[in-house]
């Protein structure tokens, strides 16, 4: 059994507490291998630092945090897979293989299907709101299993009472990912995990991912755009069977 790291990668605006109980079931799937949760500038205990301005920045920033070198295998949710995608192209020696979850990029999808433009009057709100309105507003966006969960949504509150993510970081991570274009074929194997149900991200970009990448893909049916947080038991089954065959595939 390998004991490369996985490393995990968040999305818009979330630490990378907000894994929750993900964490827990990759380590149990995967027992002895390292889990590194690095965070974004403007992110969690790094709220206090300017968010980078471009993906590739951000890729920049959470490479120079690791003290374990690759191979990797790396999982990207939301904005956290655009920054996988940049990171395998980039320095491929660093990543065996990719995970992205709920994930778009430029010129593949069109910026109204990476962000549906649904959503747009919601967004705008969070302007307006205290802490505890806006997590209810990001629970009710990113999961469909979970949005009359008061304990989650409790602790989520309390994350960014500690670690408040500012207005101008959030906007200058929102200009990051959307200003973000994919350019390259990646050489590692990718495996594209998609819900059926996001509400902030349209299906449709990761079925135009998996084409442009020929990689696997998998669909929950029901999960919300936090795939991680709605099902992370079915999640990581998945990417224990994949990693596996891709194992064996290696040996033969």
């Amino acid at each position: 059994m390998t004991n490369r790291p996985f490393l995990l990668l968040r999305g818009l605006a979330r630490e990378s507490r907000y894994w929750g109980d993900f964490t827990e079931y990759l380590a149990k799937s995967f027992p002895g291998r390292p889990i590194l949760t690095p965070d974004i500038p403007g992110n969690g205990p790094l709220w206090q630092q300017t968010s980078p301005l471009s993906i590739e920045a951000m890729t920049q920033s959470l490479r120079s945090q690791l003290t374990i070198t690759g191979p990797m295998d790396i999982i990207g949710l939301s904005m956290g897979g655009m920054i996988a995608l940049d990171w395998m192209v980039r320095f491929p020696e660093d990543i065996a293989s990719g995970i992205l979850i709920n994930a778009s990029a430029c010129p593949l999808s069109p910026f109204y299907q990476r962000l549906r433009w649904q959503t747009y009057p919601a967004l705008f709100k969070p302007v307006r709101l205290d802490i505890k309105q806006r997590e209810q507003l990001y629970l009710n966006l990113t999961s469909r299993h979970h949005q009359q969960d008061a304990e989650l949504l409790k602790q989520w509150q309390a994350w960014q009472e500690e670690h408040p993510v500012s207005q101008v970081n959030t906007l200058r991570q929102l200009k990051s990912a959307a200003s973000f274009r994919w350019t390259q074929p990646t050489v590692q194997p990718v495996l594209i995990a998609a819900s059926q149900t996001d509400q902030l991200v349209d299906f449709s970009c990761n079925t135009a991912l998996a084409s442009a990448l020929h990689s696997d893909i998998i669909v929950h049916p029901t999960a919300g755009h936090d795939l991680p947080l709605d099902d992370p038991g079915w999640l990581c089954d998945q990417i224990k069977q994949w990693l596996t065959k891709l194992d064996i595939d290696r040996i033969k």
